[in-house]
Parts: C-alpha cells; structure tokens; sequence
C-alpha cells in the first residue's frame, strides 16, 4: 500500500453495502443472488468513482475562478479590481497538485469520468462559493502558507461545495447508489487532500482495499454466507425471539440478525462483542428506534446458546472479549 495513502472502506462501511445490497436483494422477488452479487460490487465501484468526481471537482473551481478573471479583464470597462484581481485561489498550491494530477487523470480516463457535460452546474457553483464565507475569509487572509492552503480548501470543500443542494440533487439524479454515499466519499476526499504536502509531486489516491485481501474476502463471505444460512438462522431467530414471528419483525432488522449471526459464525478472528457493537448500531441508525434493543436482545441470547453448542468457535483475537 502507498504511503499515508486513505483506503476507502472499513469493516462497518463493507457492513453497509451487504446490507444495501441485501435489502435491495429482499425487495425485488425476481433478482437471482448472482446480479444481487453484481450489484454489491458494482455499488462498492461506483462509491469510488464519486470519490473521484469530487476531487476532480475540487480542479474544476480553479477552471471558473480563471475563467472569471479572464472575463473581468474583458470587460468594456473593467474596474480596478478587473485589472488587478485577487489570484491567491487560482494559486493555492493543493489545489495545483489537484489540478496536475496524473494519477487522478488516469483513474478518470480509465472510468470514464469527467465534468464536461456540466459546466453550467460548475459555474453556478462556484459563483455561489465565492459569495460564502469560507471562500471570502480565505481571499481576505493575507496568509500565504502551504497549511494555510490546504486547510482553507478542505473548509470550502467541506462546508460549502459539498452541501450545494444542486450538487447534491445532480448526484441523487446520477445513480440511487450515490445518495447514501456522499458523506463517505466526502470523507475520504478532505483525507487525500490531507495528505498532500509541499513536497508533494502528486496526489496519493485512495485504495479501495487492503493489500492483504482481508476486507475483500470479509465482504465476499459476509455477503454469500448472509445468503446461504438465511434459512437455517431464520428459525433460530424465531425460536430466541419467542414473541415474534418473522412476520412481524421488520424486514431491516431481519437482515441485520442474518447477517450478525452470518458473520459470528463465518469469522473466529472477530470478537462477538464488535459483531454485536456494530450490528446495534447499524439497527439504531437504518431501522426503527427500538431495533437496537431488539437486535442486542436477540444476539445475545443466540450467541449464547451457539457457543455452548459449538456453532460458534472464536480464536486469536475472536476470543478478546
């Protein structure tokens, strides 16, 4: 892996997407497990390529901010401000990397990505991140420091260009897979812009996975296993939850049991007590305001009686906790 380089998905984002993919399997009674299977990694690829228009985007800004200085020296009669403009945007020097990335502009080429069929958006854009706070502090400042750059796009990134509602409506048009991803691939941009120094001759871009292959196979297995036990760990979620019948338990948390028990079964590396942890909080946070409780009541009483009869074997670091 590259150096200081961010990777783009942890253990509960991978959670995530099985469960999107599983929810989406669910819902569409004609789907077959090998398109369910598609999409799952097809999902994972489109997140990246959002990562990776955002970051362009980022460039594009110091296309209209040229582009508006060329505009104002223009003019009939340009004012001194028109002659003399402000280029301390135009010349933020992470913003340069950005812009000369060969890295980036591979990646782009090779997916086929690029704002050129959205200029209008671009120009509307950026004439509304001049007018915000961020962007008038920053051309006021007269500090010319590298750090000074760096952090000051990161902020326009982060509080304006980022929440534009158009931006955000333009993605939600572009694919349903995006809607629930910007949060993340926003993230991981103001990471890669971090990581740019001085002496930096070009961006390090994220990865998608570890070098070890070991989140790969994670959710490879989570999501084949989640499918394959379905049955078998459905009757033990009705027998634990003796009140419910799997009728009456909502659908998301459903897939979450599934999955956790999937998953406690399927790797003895990881602790019960991060299977639970994880599965809790994705229950408080996708399904109803008492799934936590539900979901934690549930786990704990299975777990319990898969370890006593062996359906759940733990070892190296699975047994911490």
């Amino acid at each position: 892996m590259r150096h200081n380089c961010p990777l783009m998905f942890n253990r509960r984002q991978l959670r995530i997407k099985v469960l999107q993919t599983l929810y989406a399997f669910h819902t569409d009674k004609d789907g077959s497990v090998e398109e369910a299977h598609k999409l799952l990694l097809k999902g994972l690829d489109k997140t990246y390529d959002l990562y990776l228009l955002l970051l362009m985007l980022i460039g594009e800004m110091q296309d209209a901010a040229i582009e508006r200085i060329e505009a104002g020296r223009l003019k009939q009669q340009p004012t001194r401000e028109d002659l003399h403009p402000n280029t301390k945007f135009v010349n933020n020097k992470p913003l340069r990397i950005i812009i000369k990335s060969k890295e980036l502009a591979k990646e782009a080429a090779n997916r086929k990505l690029g704002w050129g069929q959205e200029q209008d958006m671009i120009k509307r854009l950026f004439k509304s991140l001049v007018m915000s706070e961020e962007y008038t502090a920053y051309m006021d400042n007269e500090e010319r420091g590298f750090q000074h750059d760096r952090e000051s796009l990161n902020r326009m990134f982060r509080k304006h260009i980022v929440n534009d509602e158009g931006l955000q409506e333009w993605i939600e048009e572009q694919s349903i897979l995006w809607s629930d991803d910007l949060d993340l691939a926003s993230s991981i941009v103001l990471k890669t812009v971090k990581t740019i120094t001085e002496g930096s001759e070009d961006l390090v871009l994220s990865e998608m996975w570890k070098d070890d292959g070991d989140d790969r196979e994670f959710l490879e297995h989570l999501f084949s296993r989640t499918l394959a036990m379905a049955e078998e760990h459905d009757k033990a979620i009705e027998t634990t939850a003796s009140n419910w019948d799997l009728e009456r338990i909502a659908t998301m948390d459903l897939l979450l049991l599934r999955m956790a028990i999937a998953e406690a079964r399927t790797f003895p590396s990881v602790p019960l007590k991060v299977t639970i942890n994880e599965y809790i909080d994705l229950a408080k946070f996708y399904s109803t305001e008492k799934s936590g409780a539900f979901v934690n009541g549930v786990l704990d009483k299975l777990f319990t009686a898969m370890l006593e009869d062996g359906r759940i074997v733990k070892t190296g670091r699975g047994l911490i906790g």
